[in-house]
Parts: structure tokens; C-alpha cells; sequence
């Protein structure tokens, strides 16, 4: 696999493993291409993730565990846009992103562009801004 010269890199406070999982369940095309656990020289590591590649509709993410001792949040200046091909998508990805998340913008018509947009933060503190293009007529 050729890995992009720009990849988005996610750091996560101990659930990178869970988010990895729940993001390639949700997303089509999407797989794990590799997880690389920490071992159990350092009992507070044991499992979490030392790096992890993966795919989401067939884009390239990286992950890792943060373990330095200092949980760093997410910040929601910095957004993954999507744009879903049609309404089962768009409630599947809003549904599963918004559970135990938050709700920054609730779905909406954005008349001429978008026939619904919507912002979630997912429990792990990504955010998503979801688009659901008008159909071309």
C-alpha cells in the first residue's frame, strides 16, 4: 500500500483501537490495514495503539494511542468533511458518529448546495461535517 504524501493522523486519549473499529464499521469500503499494539514492557500501555493504518472509503488515516500522561482533546477547528452519495448514508454515518457525541449542528437543508448538512462530534472528539449534495436534475 502507498501511503499519501498528506495523510490525516488522529492522536487518541486511550480508545484509538474502539474509534478505528467503529469508524471502518461505519464508513463503505474502509478496512484496517495495520495495528500495532504496544506490548506489556509498560503495563499502562499494554494494548493501547503505537500506530494504526487504515482506510476509510478508501482513504488512508493514521492513528496512535496518546500515552505521554496528558490527555490532549480534539479540536473542532479541524474537521473530516464527507460528502455521503444519499440519505441511507448520511443517517447511517450521522446516526453511529452522533452516538455518544454531540450534536454541533443538527441535520439541515443548505438550499442551493447541500439537500441536508449536518455537524457531529463523535464520543472520541473527531468532528464530522456530513454533506448530502442537492440531486442534480
Amino acid at each position: 500500500m502507498k501511503i499519501p504524501k498528506i495523510t490525516t493522523f488522529l492522536m487518541f486519549n486511550g480508545e484509538a483501537e474502539e474509534a478505528i473499529k467503529r469508524y471502518t464499521s461505519l464508513f463503505e469500503d474502509s478496512d484496517i490495514i495495520t495495528m500495532v499494539k504496544y506490548d506489556d514492557t509498560i503495563p499502562e500501555q499494554a494494548g493501547k495503539v503505537q500506530h494504526s493504518i487504515f482506510t476509510l472509503n478508501g482513504q488512508v488515516f493514521m492513528a496512535i494511542d496518546n500515552m505521554n500522561g496528558t490527555e490532549i482533546e480534539m479540536n473542532p477547528a479541524m474537521s473530516l468533511y464527507v460528502t455521503v452519495k444519499d440519505q441511507f448514508e448520511m443517517d447511517t454515518l450521522y446516526n453511529g458518529l452522533k452516538d455518544g457525541g454531540a450534536i454541533l449542528m443538527p441535520k439541515t437543508a443548505m438550499p442551493p448546495q447541500y439537500r441536508e448538512f449536518a455537524w457531529v462530534q463523535d464520543k472520541y472528539g473527531v468532528n464530522f461535517q456530513l454533506a448530502l449534495p442537492e440531486s442534480k436534475k
